[in-house]
């Protein structure tokens, strides 16, 4: 068999599922010499909850720090997480807003798009995939991983070749929740090789314990490429560490190639700002324990970090592991769907709304959007008395969702003519318009820094509101 390539999350993903995704891209650029020369197969730097939280908590324009990474970076190429019609908000979005999001992610520096679909519905990644091939990116065409009775194997292995067929360049295995068990990934990635043409990326944590064995079972089975994160950063909610899967391979048939030493040197940086944010209080210790239950509950590592931050704020940490024993009750309720975003907050909010108010006294607006079939077709059988309380008689959609959109660019430049000063900011105000417009007002010296920092942090502390943080 081949080398294994690596891609490093560290710039992205780590910091994502274990601070919050609070690194500064001040703390990225002294490493960034080092990153480059390393000879990974991408860094993942963008996307996710990046482009939110560095406007939001950072005030810090996305844009420029990809712009920034990818000066300083131009032999290594650069990855971005893509949500299909989500884009990086929480909603759809009409194809325009898409294709002109594709477009400029592109221009800016991004190399590799990995476009998923919360639900694995083919049809919310038609536009997504189209749009990433036709600007000339890598398009990798991502199966949300989940265990449920309806997600078995020839699941994925259908998927993934209707995916093929779709454009995919690569096709990834998302196991955001750490759920692929080692064994369990051997068999995935040996049908999936034996089937499909194009390359097999693995992205998996370390929640539950499992991630390095189910790493090195699936390079076993011959899997193209892994993600890990470089180790001041990895496991616990995060993903399995760099280094430790470098040097379990060297000398095999599946050597990565890396350095060692221009890991560690590079590791050494990354412990620095780790060391900050354990002081600022934003990484919490209990992100970087393994906890087996996360097998039962089914919840992906950043949204274990997002829970534990929000639910401080409602003062109800207490209600923590309840929180987690209600998550798959509302699962099943809602069809099965994969817990990642937006469906991981759209569950994982009802959650917390059943345990803070009773079971379905309130209801989310996003639950009733998904619940009406806004956000896709559900993998399994609804809870149709759960969906009565949600929708009443209002009829289930069961078209793309997006061909119910109107194109919607022209109107978002309209609303941001007076503050938006390029094409990229009437994107970041499609995507997040109070967010955005608050940090154009700081940018341009409209409103002081503490201002609206204050005002932020009012918007995050409603239980509506619990996670407000992407959490995929």
């Amino acid at each position: 068999m081949a080398k294994l390539y690596i891609t490093d999350t560290i710039l992205r993903d780590a910091h994502q599922s274990q601070a919050a995704t609070r690194m500064k891209t001040e703390d990225m650029i002294p490493a960034c010499k080092i990153l480059d020369s390393i000879g990974y197969w991408s860094l993942e730097c963008w996307g996710g909850a990046t482009f939110d939280a560095c406007m939001r908590f950072l005030n810090e324009d996305p844009w420029e720090r990809l712009r920034t990474l990818k000066a300083n970076m131009p032999n290594t190429k650069l990855q971005m997480l893509f949500r299909g019609q989500n884009i990086l908000g929480y909603k759809h979005y009409a194809d325009d807003v898409v294709e002109q999001f594709c477009k400029k992610s592109i221009q800016n520096g991004i190399d590799v798009v990995r476009v998923f679909d919360a639900l694995n519905d083919p049809r919310n990644l038609e536009a997504a995939i189209k749009f990433v091939k036709e600007y000339g990116g890598h398009c990798e065409t991502a199966i949300s991983y989940t265990v449920s009775p309806v997600h078995d194997l020839d699941y994925f292995v259908k998927l993934a070749e209707t995916l093929e067929k779709m454009g995919a360049d690569s096709i990834c295995i998302k196991d955001m929740a750490n759920l692929l068990l080692p064994y369990d990934a051997y068999k995935l990635v040996k049908k999936l090789k034996e089937n499909i043409s194009v390359p097999i990326h693995l992205h998996t944590h370390n929640t539950a314990g499992t991630g390095d064995m189910t790493n090195l079972m699936a390079a076993q089975a011959g899997i193209d490429i892994v993600d890990c994160a470089l180790s001041p950063l990895a496991n616990g909610t995060s993903n399995p560490s760099t280094e430790a899967m470098v040097a379990t391979l060297k000398g095999t048939d599946r050597d990565t190639g890396l350095d060692l030493n221009k890991l560690s040197e590079a590791a050494a940086h990354f412990r620095k700002v780790t060391d900050r944010l354990k002081k600022e209080g934003i990484l919490d210790p209990k992100v970087l324990n393994v906890d087996p239950n996360a097998l039962l509950y089914q919840v992906p590592g950043g949204m274990l970090s997002n829970l534990i931050s929000q639910l401080k704020q409602q003062n109800a940490e207490d209600k923590y592991y309840e929180v987690l024993a209600e998550v798959p009750r509302v699962r099943k309720d809602f069809g099965y769907p994969p817990l990642v975003t937006p469906t991981s907050q759209i569950v994982g909010t009802q959650a917390v709304l059943n345990v803070l108010m009773g079971r379905y006294k309130m209801i989310s607006k996003e639950s009733k959007g998904m619940l009406r079939g806004e956000y896709g077709r559900l993998p399994g059988e609804v809870n149709e008395d759960v969906r009565k309380l949600a929708i009443g008689d209002d009829e289930v959609i069961t078209c793309r969702p997006a061909d119910l959109l109107e194109p919607e660019l022209e109107k978002y430049k309209e609303e941001s003519k007076d503050f938006a000063k390029s094409e990229e900011d009437v994107l970041s105000y499609a995507l997040f318009p109070q967010v955005a417009k608050k940090f154009f007002d700081i940018r341009d010296g409209r409103v002081k820094a503490s201002a609206a920092e204050t005002e932020q942090k009012a918007d995050t502390n409603s239980v509506r509101e619990i996670f407000v943080q992407d959490i995929s």
